[in-house]
């Protein structure tokens, strides 16, 4: 089995900031990409950022230049480092990666539990 596990959200005033981690543990043969998604209440889940294994990243409009992805491939680590936070960025985060649990197996998506991010104006 694989497990995602976020840590990092919580309640911050506008123009602060947080980092959000997520790491990947259990039966792993390799990550391919890792990212950050967000869903706000009455909203579809959108991509926040994203990167590969060999760190090239991706980057929502909304958050270009305030968020960075970043991630530890020795710990299976991705992390969200966001800047400037705004209150249009509360939302749930869910790590996202994609992995291959044998050299065997197709690469399967998994996702974390979701993390609640708040910023107030």
């Amino acid at each position: 089995q694989v497990q995602l596990v976020e840590s990092g959200g919580g309640l911050v005033q506008a123009g602060g900031s947080l980092r959000l981690s997520c790491t990947a543990s259990g039966s792993i043969f390799s990550i391919n990409a890792m990212g950050w998604y967000r869903q706000a209440p009455g909203k579809q889940r959108e991509l926040v950022a994203a990167i590969i294994r060999g760190g090239s990243t991706n980057y929502a409009d909304s958050v270009n230049g305030r968020f960075t992805i970043s991630r530890d491939n020795a710990k299976n680590t991705v992390y969200l480092q966001m800047n400037s936070l705004k209150p249009e960025d509360t939302a749930v985060y869910y790590c996202h990666a994609e992995i291959r649990r044998a050299f065997w197996r197709p690469e399967d998506d998994y996702w974390g539990q979701g993390t609640q991010v708040t910023v107030s104006s």
